[in-house]
């Protein structure tokens, strides 16, 4: 009996340092990202210090533009690249207007070829930019299965690829050289949290907002020693145009209220969900497929997207 309840004591003794183990080395970090760093203590980088300009991409609407006001709130002076002209013209304006600091445009497509790629070179170069936002993308019209997506639209598999990956790549390769020239930059990759949790029928995007958080991390860790500063961003729903929700809520934020609370992470966690909220439903998705496996959480996942899905073509089916 004294022999089974030593075995009993080191068991124990064993499991709870285990418990206390994962503890220190998750839970404690996750609550520092996410909730003491941010809320109590705030990003200490100072945008302003590390060049004059700041580069947004898809800076017409939605994150993109919130990041642009943002920036130009702290004084950096802009270069906004989008496809459309006279949405560029408009958010310039509008920019420049309330806070009074300069701002260029570049109308380009990012579901182009590298040619796109020569022009912002050529409207950039002697600029000193000290922060470059990725935060063009494109996404699905709704959940759909891989090959009906296909089928319907074969070039959507290399728009979206072109948009979401080769612009993230293509950016940094323009603007990094600058920046470690200087031992100073910034760079703000917009990813997702479908990057990092299951996501069926919206499977092409959400592998490539996974790579720009791979990518992000194994490039932050190269150019640390730089002065290089490079962070992965992952929110959920925002209230924007791409997600189709009109009306901000605290699990769908304002594109401004979102920016915000993502900036504060800046400097204190290079992968984030930017937004407590998100950073929860991110959680909640993990300790479903910790303690339940990971078939039962797709599957809830799959069960919800196909909700999503089937009132996405009841609606348009009535609009034909």
């Amino acid at each position: 009996m004294d022999e089974n309840s030593h075995a009993l004591s080191v068991l124990g003794g064993l499991a709870i340092g285990i418990v206390g183990f994962q503890f220190f080395r998750t839970v404690l970090p996750w609550i520092y990202a996410n909730v003491v760093g941010p809320k109590v203590f705030g990003s200490t980088v100072k945008l302003a210090e590390m060049g004059e300009w700041a580069v947004v991409t898809g800076s017409t609407d939605g994150i993109g533009k919130a990041y642009a006001k943002e920036l130009a709130r702290k004084g950096l002076k802009l270069v906004l690249i989008s496809r459309s002209l006279n949405k560029l013209n408009d958010v310039s304006k509008e920019i420049g207007d309330e806070f009074g600091v300069e701002v260029r445009v570049i109308d380009v497509d990012f579901t182009g070829g590298t040619e796109i790629y020569e022009k912002i070179r050529e409207k950039t170069t002697g600029l000193d930019v000290g922060v470059l936002v990725n935060n063009v993308g494109i996404s699905y019209s709704h959940p759909e299965y891989f090959l009906d997506c296909y089928n319907a639209d074969p070039a959507f598999l290399n728009n979206i690829v072109a948009a979401n990956v080769h612009s993230v790549t293509h950016m940094i390769a323009l603007f990094l050289p600058v920046m470690i020239a200087k031992r100073k930059g910034v760079i703000i990759n917009l990813s997702s949290t479908a990057g990092v949790i299951p996501n069926p029928l919206l499977s092409v995007y959400s592998a490539t907002k996974a790579f720009v958080n791979k990518f992000s991390d194994d490039l932050q860790t190269e150019y640390k020693d730089h002065g290089i500063l490079i962070q992965s961003v992952q929110p959920g729903f925002v209230a924007t145009n791409m997600s189709k929700i009109r009306k901000a809520s605290v699990f769908a934020p304002s594109p401004e209220t979102y920016v915000k609370s993502a900036l504060s992470t800046l400097g204190i966690a290079s992968q984030t969900a930017g937004y407590l909220p998100h950073a929860l439903l991110q959680l909640v998705i993990h300790f479903t497929e910790a303690v339940f496996g990971d078939q039962f959480a797709r599957s809830l996942v799959l069960k919800n997207i196909l909700g999503t899905r089937k009132r996405a073509l009841r609606r348009l089916a009535k609009d034909q």
